[in-house]
């Protein structure tokens, strides 16, 4: 192939994060400016303020088919898990102290999870299956009497598995019923938005994290939806906003520009994942014919209509990305580097993959902006980069 870079940024990391919508900037620009008082003010600047954050919690309300009050706004999926699993876990410990989870979950899950069980809690992290697939069957099997919390995440984001989150929902509800207690469940809907029906009375969940920057917000704001009548004591204290649940004064540009995204990629939401799938079927297909020694991760078809992530046989990670960002593509990796060493994706080891194997994966992650010409460029890179990698045994790993 020739050696050229394209005019613009070929940017495949849509998971990571997205660039915010022109409309939304728009929308948040004013909250910057002139209409900039605070939401708790009883001046006409500050009811102003008021006004916004009502209305933006009327569209999230909408766009998750619950109630305006039970929308919380956050600083984004981060901070929406960690409020929902310690707000649970320390709201229900007098009846349990036992919370299930699944092993592929986002860190800002498993590092809570982890956190709590140093408290004196006891977690279960359940295995899935070789597509990342957890069974709702499984997850009813684990409850024990002294179960209080559930949290199984919407889609995986690092190989794009959707879960059986509803499924999981109605099994966990009715074995709480079946023992006369109440077990809370949460999903991680982060990667979902955009891409999958967020209708929070149909996913059956009491509690769901959301963040904007993944479905072209602003970054540092997100939502944590709180199903009327679910247990839970606040993170954070002071002024009380939020209905108690999060106090601190409210991002009010970022929450407008949170609610307007969401709702906007909700509309569009049926187009998106139906652009996003064509060409994520041929980016799936041209590899598959192209590389020899490449290992589709997660399920063939149960996966975000967005998400590619493969394995590469005899090739790390890192030289991937970086070869590709000379190239002018934008990807991730599911590897991280840390003390010089690159680490195999929890993930992909959850799936049983070998760890020599999983170090050298790759996440392309497509976006409303993306062609078919970017495409047919990315699969003409890479199949010329794996082979020159391949061919250099220092960048190389151990045969499988």
């Amino acid at each position: 192939m020739a050696d050229t870079r394209p005019d613009k940024l070929i940017y495949l990391d849509h998971a990571a994060t997205t660039s915010v919508d022109p409309r939304v900037l728009g929308a948040m620009l004013p909250y910057f400016g002139q209409s900039y008082g605070n939401a708790s003010s009883m001046h006409t600047l500050g009811q102003e303020a008021k006004r916004a954050l009502d209305e933006a919690r009327e569209k999230v309300g909408r766009a998750l088919n619950c109630r305006l009050s039970e929308v919380v706004f956050t600083s984004g999926g981060t901070e929406s898990d960690n409020a929902a699993l310690k707000g649970v876990a320390q709201a229900l410990r007098e009846t349990g102290d036992h919370i299930i989870t699944t092993s592929i979950e986002h860190h800002a899950v498993l590092h809570t999870c982890q956190y709590l069980e140093s408290v004196g809690f006891q977690v279960t992290y359940l295995p899935v299956d070789r597509y990342g697939v957890v069974s709702p069957e499984d997850v009813a099997r684990a409850v024990t009497n002294r179960t209080v919390l559930v949290s199984v995440m919407l889609a995986n984001n690092e190989i794009g598995a959707i879960e059986p989150v509803a499924e999981i929902a109605q099994q966990v509800k009715q074995v709480a019923k079946s023992q006369g207690r109440t077990i809370i469940v949460h999903t991680d809907a982060v990667q979902g938005a955009g891409y999958l029906d967020l209708d929070a009375k149909a996913l059956g969940v009491d509690l769901m994290s959301l963040s904007a920057h993944k479905f072209h917000g602003p970054k540092g704001v997100g939502i944590l939806y709180i199903k009327r009548g679910t247990p839970f004591i606040p993170q954070n204290l002071g002024g009380g906003q939020e209905r108690e649940r999060r106090s601190g004064t409210e991002d009010i540009p970022g929450i407008v520009g949170c609610a307007l995204a969401l709702e906007l990629r909700q509309a569009e939401r049926e187009r998106l994942a139906q652009h996003c799938r064509r060409l994520r079927d041929r980016l799936v297909a041209g590899i598959q014919e192209r590389i020899p020694g490449a290992h589709l991760n997660g399920h063939p078809t149960q996966r975000l209509p967005n998400n590619v992530n493969f394995s590469f046989e005899h090739v790390e990670g890192e030289p991937v990305l970086l070869g590709l960002d000379m190239k002018g593509i934008a990807a991730s990796s599911g590897s991280a580097c840390s003390s010089g060493s690159l680490e195999p994706s929890h993930v992909l080891l959850a799936l049983g993959q070998p760890a020599e194997l999983a170090r050298g994966s790759l996440r392309l992650t497509l976006g409303k902006d993306n062609t078919e010409d970017e495409v047919e460029y990315v699969l003409d890179t890479l199949a010329e980069l794996l082979g020159r990698l391949r061919a250099m045994p220092s960048l190389s790993t151990t045969s499988h």
